[in-house]
């Protein structure tokens, strides 16, 4: 039985701020170190990104109650982890509603009293009731929606929330699912001078983006994606590169500048395998969705592949225009290659995305199927 997305919203906080003035800005703040300063700015300025969102707005410097200054004499703060999860709940609240509410408002066919599961995603903050039940509260959905909420997974988490819906409406062909996807990453900023931190810093960005999932056959088929199959792995080595834990000043990343090699080196093992139950190989596939996690990872990607440019255009313009949104980011790849010019029907589309373990989720989709 053929599943659907159906519609992808995404959505980000209103203050943006360009990655020269934040690596400058980092430079100012982080250390009086020169050998630091030259670090910072290598960093910030091969990073491929030029602005990133937040719902931090202290860098204004006109903030009358600064999260990350102290308010006296101006200098750099390190708020609790108590301090950032408080910040996190008021402001994941209302972007959540309002990703849900322009994906459900914009998708043509399936409307409000047609949702039947809401899953939500985040590994940025904590709150319960969580995001899937004030979902269903605000924008009055039936009190008998079924809610999922998948926390702390990482980059990744969004294609276990695509799995378990395509699972859902595979075994319901009534089923109408929800995704929505939320990452305030900068909250935990920290100013510390550590690689891991330098690099964290520079990467992460806030944003959203939300699904509908359904078997119902689409009214259309352009705009939309069939979803055909996943597959999970863990690279056999990285479970010491790419993790964090829950500090006193926000969470604490690990983030070794070894990712990248990591992932360029086993990704073809991962992918041929899958190919190969699937009868077809790299050369079927029109387009590439990797996880923008940062520059050097789309490059290993796109060079241990030995794809196109254009292939990988979607991740490299999402990193340029947003950063890194943790597991929303796949979101807005996505988005991004619905939004080109097709160059035919049934055009094959590979996405992938990375985190903690190191675990590699990919999945095959189909960008306008023709539909039965």
């Amino acid at each position: 039985m053929p599943v659907y997305i159906h519609q992808i919203e995404t959505g980000v906080p209103e203050t943006a701020y360009d990655q020269d003035y934040i690596r400058d800005f980092m430079k100012e703040h982080v250390s009086d170190n020169e050998l630091t300063k030259r670090i910072i700015h290598r960093i910030y300025s091969q990073s491929g990104i030029d602005q990133r969102h937040t719902v931090i707005k202290d860098f204004d410097n006109d903030m009358p109650v600064p999260d990350f200054f102290e308010s006296i004499n101006g200098s750099l703060s390190m708020p609790s982890t108590k301090h950032r999860n408080e910040l996190y709940i008021r402001e994941a609240k209302k972007l959540y509603i309002d990703i849900a509410r322009r994906t459900i408002d914009n998708c043509r066919h399936i409307d409000y009293k047609d949702i039947t599961h809401v899953i939500t995603v985040s590994c940025t903050g904590f709150f319960a009731p969580g995001p899937d039940y004030f979902i269903v509260k605000e924008l009055n959905l039936s009190p008998n929606t079924h809610r999922f909420h998948l926390g702390f997974m990482g980059c990744y988490a969004t294609f276990p929330a695509l799995k378990m819906a395509k699972s859902i409406c595979e075994s319901d062909p009534s089923a109408n699912v929800l995704i929505v996807s939320l990452e305030l990453c900068t909250l935990h900023l920290q100013f510390r001078e550590e690689s891991d931190f330098l690099i964290s810093a520079s990467l992460f960005a806030d944003g959203g983006g939300g699904m509908m999932v359904s078997a119902r056959i689409p009214e259309t088929s352009s705009g939309i994606f069939e979803m055909n199959d996943f597959t999970t792995t863990v690279a056999p080595s990285g479970e010491e590169d790419m993790a964090w834990t829950i500090g006193n000043n926000g969470f604490d990343m690990k983030l070794s500048t070894y990712v990248p090699k990591i992932i360029g080196e086993n990704i073809t093992s991962i992918v041929d395998p899958f190919f190969n139950a699937h009868k077809m190989d790299k050369n079927d596939i029109d387009y590439w969705a990797i996880h923008p996690g940062g520059r050097a990872i789309v490059d290993n990607v796109q060079k241990s592949l030995n794809l196109t440019g254009e292939q990988t255009a979607a991740s490299r313009e999402v990193l340029r225009d947003f950063g890194n949104m943790s597991s929303a980011t796949i979101i807005f790849v996505l988005k991004n290659l619905l939004s080109k010019p097709s160059a035919h029907e049934n055009e094959n589309v590979y996405a992938m995305a990375f985190g903690p373990g190191l675990t590699i989720e990919s999945g095959l989709l189909t960008k306008n199927p023709v539909l039965d």
